[in-house]
């Protein structure tokens, strides 16, 4: 193969990679019932008038499985990391003691876990449509190799398996990752 297709297809799989880790970073953000840092460490949070991750304002601790507690650097930013924890989707309801939040997150009912599940198959779904979007943009750019006389058909159609070979390899991840986020929601 020309090193103009090895060198498209390396650019594409980087970034079919980085869509993987996008779709398994938002699973991670789905709430499972169990406490998790995850779920709020990278909630923005209105801190001296513009967004800050909390991550960056507070430590988390898990002392037991559904309880998080939130220890802030800077007490005055206590407010604002309750509202925004209040503000996000989780339906959790923080307390302060003045010196750590703490988050008590409570058992799903059964239906909360099937509706975290039809999120997280649809937070999947969109994970494979831009693995299609950016082999489509390969396959683009792979024509216009051709067309430009960089690249021949034969080495076209072996970059072409290579790039679907590549795209299903990512496909599976995404569905590996998904069907192990299924689980640990359905699991009492």
């Amino acid at each position: 193969m020309s090193e103009l297709l090895d060198l498209v297809l390396s650019e594409h799989d980087d970034k079919m990679q980085r869509a993987v880790e996008h779709a398994k970073a938002e699973f991670s953000s789905v709430r499972t019932g169990r406490a998790s840092s995850s779920l709020i460490e990278k909630l923005n949070v209105e801190y001296y008038g513009s967004p800050v991750p909390m991550q960056q304002l507070a430590s988390f601790s898990v002392p037991e499985a559904r309880l998080l507690v939130v220890n802030p650097f800077d007490k005055a930013s206590m407010p604002a990391i309750e509202k925004a924890i209040r503000n996000s989707d989780l339906g959790l309801n923080p307390s302060n003691d003045g010196v750590v939040i703490r988050l008590v997150f409570p058992q799903l009912t059964e239906e909360r876990r099937r509706e975290l599940v039809r999120r997280v198959k649809h937070q999947g779904e969109e994970g494979k449509v831009a693995l299609r979007n950016l082999r489509r943009a390969a396959r683009h750019e792979f024509d216009t190799l051709v067309k430009d006389g960089d690249a021949t058909e034969d080495e076209l159609a072996r970059a072409e398996k290579e790039l679907d070979r590549l795209t299903h390899a990512h496909e599976a991840e995404i569905d590996a990752a998904l069907e192990h986020k299924e689980r640990e929601l359905l699991e009492v």
